[in-house]
Order: C-alpha cells, then sequence, then structure tokens
C-alpha cells in the first residue's frame, strides 16, 4: 500500500469521501499535476489542471496557503470548469488543503462528497491529514 493510497483510507474513515485526488503544485508552470485518484478512470494520474483552476481559489488554497470549503454544488461550480463530471460522480461539496513542507506548497488535497458533508470541523481533519502527503509529494508521487 502505498502513502497515498493510506491517506485515502485515512480520509475515507475521518472526512467521508467519494472523490479523493492529490494534486502536485508544479510553480514554474502554475499548474496543479494529480499523482494519486480515486477514479483513475474519470481522473487519470498524470492529469494536470491549468487555467481552469479559478484565480481566487489559486490564491486562496496555493498561494494563501489556506483550506477551501465548499458546502454545496454552487461552490463547487464556482471553482470547477468539470463540476458536471465532478456532480456526475455524486459529488456537492468539498474541501481543498494545501500541503505544507516548511514554506513550501508542495501540493492540494481533493476531498469531494455528497453536497452538505463537509463543514468546518470536518476541514480541521482534512488540515490535520494534509501532512501525511508530504513524503509522496517531495518524491515526486505516491
Amino acid at each position: 500500500m502505498t502513502v497515498l493510497t493510506e491517506l485515502e483510507d485515512r480520509v475515507r474513515r475521518e472526512v467521508g469521501v467519494r472523490l479523493f485526488t492529490v494534486l502536485a503544485w508544479v510553480p514554474e508552470r502554475r499548474a496543479l499535476r494529480r499523482v494519486h485518484s480515486s477514479h483513475p478512470e474519470q481522473y487519470p494520474v498524470g492529469g494536470e489542471k491549468t487555467v481552469e483552476v479559478a484565480q481566487g481559489w489559486l490564491a486562496r488554497c496555493v498561494e494563501g496557503r489556506e483550506p477551501y470549503l465548499g458546502r454545496d454544488r454552487a461552490a463547487v461550480r464556482e471553482i470547477f470548469a468539470d463540476h458536471e463530471l465532478i456532480e456526475s460522480l455524486g459529488c456537492g461539496s468539498v474541501i481543498n488543503v494545501p500541503v505544507v513542507h516548511g514554506e513550501e506548497v508542495l501540493g492540494v488535497l481533493n476531498i469531494l462528497d455528497a453536497e452538505g458533508s463537509y463543514d468546518e470541523d470536518s476541514v480541521a481533519v482534512a488540515r490535520s491529514l494534509a501532512p501525511l502527503a508530504v513524503p509522496a509529494l517531495r518524491g515526486g508521487g505516491e
């Protein structure tokens, strides 16, 4: 079992999740590269997000190193261009947590579930789990 698979299992038990991905931050391209996915058919490892990432989200989560909580479908639609695919998987709420090592943002955890599934307590738990992704993201993969 890989570090990120173990992390997915912890997120599933402690936060709840339908769709879980881990994205590595590629600062020179201002892109996020998927390094883990609970749904590899819809969200394959190696896929990248660049222009489809909302600038406000990027400023908050990556540049500001703060989690993002989207409690409902409207919040998901506002942030993600692929919201139709997200909704087709039964997801309508999201927690995004930056993975930080020292002063460096290594990536982001994307945790999605049914609309209304998450609150501030969920964010706190997800934030406490984010450091578990550091070894995989520093090594460039799972």
